[in-house]
């Protein structure tokens, strides 16, 4: 990419506590030419934009955010990548802290600081010690001198304390948004002084000051959740080259190396155990509180804890792409797909803002005008409907429920790309499952094998070396039972996957296939006999897969893959929320109604890929779909759903097409995953009517003069740091509770 076509670039920003912050940030830089592409996330603290430097600087751009009084630091380019690998985000507390003395000169800025700073060393808390210092003193002068002196140290109090407010809104007047919370505090702050109220003026800029400083509390503790997940991962681990152990950096650990993890250990990367048995404690990333037990083998997770022996693992995924860092950049990145119940609120705001300084004008002139009221007293109301009319609570009232359920989630391996994705999931009125790794564990093993043109070690060895090198459950099973009864290892060639039919390969130089018996009768190479004793096997709830050249069938292998424990139970819970489901499989109809009745579900079998993209239609039209399967033949269904999720154990493709996932393959989590979905929402409404319940009962006593400027400031802020609480009850949100 040239930098004429524009680059994107990222920086942290903080100092933003509520969605009008977010606004005046986005606003701000998009006003710049050669700015495109405008992302600023409140809950991350991200700013990410397209930029053409021959046009604008980077340091042009920091300018602009500073001028605003958010401190700003650069994590430089975020390259492009989809699906649950997302773009990585560092901005270090060391980064940011090397931009301090950058920041704006206000005292309200809140300079980049570390995320640890106590609030009295933030810019924000500077503002409430300084405003709080200003009013005792001028308390104490009013109660030492006369009303006169008191009445200009109220007026000195009130000037020196709005001072860096008033810098801020002019800022973000002249980048084109006059109707700022600061902008509104100024004129009512001054205009306070002008009839005559300058101790409740100075009392007003106090109470502004600790509001924000407590809007900026709650917003960092809902950041918490999120960067509590970055400590999970060791910043060591022992590395094991030739046979001795030494201490490297776990970031620097690559594909194919071989960690040395002890007892009591975090394990430092994704990988594979190759020696040792264990038991490893995953619920840091899944939320699984009972360890696992792990042999040579079984894939471990990057922060899970080897509780009892040590283990040997082979690194399968570098340190950016392992399964926290996919997860952190996940809700990160989710704060993008913006709910549409946000996107409303984020548009009927910019209409909210502006009608309340109307009608605040209205308030301050007509009764004057018309009725020969005294203009003090309406001109004093009408500035306290000014505090009353800055939407923070109500543009916050989303995203702080999004990034608490997110989080929420993410800590029980319940991952889902956004609000949107959330919002849908909450709407769900159909459920379909893929079988295979799905409804089942997804590892069959081989239960019969049935020789018709040759021994059985020449079945198991032809359909070993047709599926070598597969990933589908069922090669991996037949390619197992192989190597254990030391079947005859073939060369193969061109080997590819036929989708809902089988596989195919060259095996000394003719074409070989292990496929369906239904494909395998097109080919001619099955009679009656063998297709009765397929039937025989399939009643029994086993998979039969044929073995067989162009001309002749070599044998069959028969396989069961049971029912994971807790599918029944899945389609009980979910059958409890109102829910429909049905499972879609490409496996014969005789296996499938044996799952099936296990399972307490419908059915649709003998499905191609193309049969289940349009099976997922047909209920699309009808419904509100999620689908939820794990296989490469299930990305193109998961894409025709409204909501797709991948069980944790599926393929990368699936992943990537997946809106959702559930990191402990459990079968229940679906349902936890609508119950979660449906709490956000919930949240959601109840921010929405706590942010407009409180405003308009506020805009009634303030016309009627039951309450003034101090009472509005406080219903202003009171409503943003409540919605913000509100929305962090959901961290503790237990979707595995039935309700």
């Amino acid at each position: 990419m040239t930098m004429r076509d524009g680059t994107s670039r990222e920086w942290t920003v903080t100092g933003m506590d509520c969605g009008a912050c977010v606004g005046k940030v986005r606003n701000a830089v998009e006003r710049l030419p050669g700015v495109s592409q405008v992302d600023v996330a409140l809950m991350t603290e991200r700013l990410r934009v397209t930029l053409d430097e021959g046009q604008t600087t980077r340091e042009r751009v920091e300018a602009a955010v500073r001028s605003l009084g958010y401190g700003i630091a650069q994590n430089g380019t975020a390259p492009e990548r989809k699906g649950f690998v997302l773009p990585e985000i560092t901005g270090s507390d060391a980064a940011l802290e090397d931009q301090t003395a950058h920041a704006s000169g206000s005292v309200a800025a809140d300079a980049p600081v570390s995320r640890s700073t106590p609030w009295y060393r933030t810019g924000k808390g500077r503002l409430v010690i300084g405003t709080g210092l200003l009013l005792v003193v001028a308390w104490t002068v009013s109660l030492l001198a006369s009303d006169e002196v008191a009445r200009w140290a109220f007026v000195l109090a009130t000037v020196i304390g709005v001072m860096p407010i008033a810098r801020r809104a002019f800022s973000a007047a002249r980048a084109g948004m006059p109707f700022t919370i600061e902008m509104l505090m100024t004129i009512a702050a001054t205009g306070a002084l002008f009839i005559n109220a300058a101790e409740e003026a100075a009392l007003v800029v106090f109470l502004f000051a600790v509001g924000e400083m407590l809007e900026g509390v709650a917003a960092n503790k809902a950041r918490d959740g999120i960067r509590s997940l970055a400590s999970l991962v060791p910043k060591t681990a022992l590395l094991e080259v030739d046979g001795r152990a030494r201490e490297v950096p776990a970031e620097a650990l690559q594909i194919g190396q071989t960690v040395l993890v002890r007892p009591g250990d975090r394990i430092p990367a994704d990988g594979e155990v190759i020696e040792g048995l264990s038991g490893v404690d995953e619920s840091p990333v899944t939320g699984e509180s009972v360890p696992k037990p792990k042999e040579p083998g079984d894939w471990v997770f990057a922060g899970s804890i080897n509780t009892e022996a040590a283990l040997r693992v082979k690194v399968t995924k570098a340190a950016e792409d392992n399964t926290i860092s996919r997860i952190i950049r996940l809700v990160e990145e989710a704060e993008s797909a913006r709910a549409p119940t946000e996107r409303f609120i984020d548009s009927f705001s910019r209409i909210y803002m502006p009608a309340v300084v109307g009608v605040a004008l209205l308030v301050a002139i007509v009764p004057p005008l018309a009725f020969a009221q005294a203009w003090d007293v309406w001109i004093y109301r009408a500035l306290a409907l000014l505090l009353i009319g800055c939407p923070c609570a109500l543009v916050i009232s989303v995203p702080a429920s999004i990034a608490s359920a997110l989080s929420s989630g993410s800590r029980r391996g319940l991952l889902m790309k956004g609000g949107a994705v959330i919002e849908a999931a909450a709407r769900t009125t159909d459920i379909a499952f893929d079988k295979t790794g799905t409804l089942t564990h997804g590892r069959p093993r081989v239960t019969d094998v049935v020789p018709l043109g040759g021994t059985e070690a020449e079945v198991l060895s032809l359909a070993a070396a047709v599926e070598t090198g597969s990933n589908h459950p069922l090669a991996a099973a037949i390619v197992s039972r192989a190597q254990a009864d030391g079947a005859p290892s073939l060369p193969a060639s061109a080997a590819r996957a036929l989708p809902g039919k089988g596989a195919e390969a060259v095996i000394d130089g003719e074409p070989a296939w292990v496929a369906s018996p239904r494909f395998a009768g097109a080919s001619g190479v099955i009679n009656e006999e063998v297709s009765r004793i397929a039937a025989r096997l399939e009643d029994e709830g086993k998979t039969v897969v044929a073995v067989f050249r162009p001309d002749r069938l070599i044998g069959l292998v028969a396989l069961r893959d049971e029912p994971r424990e807790d599918a029944a139970a899945a389609v009980r819970q979910l059958q409890t929320l109102g829910i429909r489901s049905v499972m879609l499989t490409g496996d014969n109809a005789r296996t499938a109604a044996a799952i099936a009745g296990h399972v307490g579900i419908q059915y649709h079998a003998e499905l191609m890929p193309e049969d289940k993209v349009a099976a997922i239609r047909e209920m699309v039209a009808n419904g509100r779909v999620l689908m939820v399967g794990d296989g490469i033949n299930d990305a193109p269904a998961l894409a025709s759903a409204h909501v797709g999720v991948a069980m944790g154990s599926g393929t990368d493709v699936a992943l990537e097409t997946a809106d959702a996932a559930i990191l402990r393959n459990r079968v229940t989590d679906v349902a936890g995953k609508i119950r979660l979905a449906r709490a956000t929402m919930a949240n959601i409404r109840q921010n929405v009517a706590i942010a407009l319940g409180l405003k308009a009962v506020f805009l009634v006593t303030t016309v009627l003069g039951i309450t003034g400027l101090w009472i509005a400031i406080l219903a202003d802020t009171g409503a943003t740091v409540l919605v913000t609480l509100n929305a962090l009850r959901l961290l503790a949100f237990n979707p595995d509770r039935e309700v």
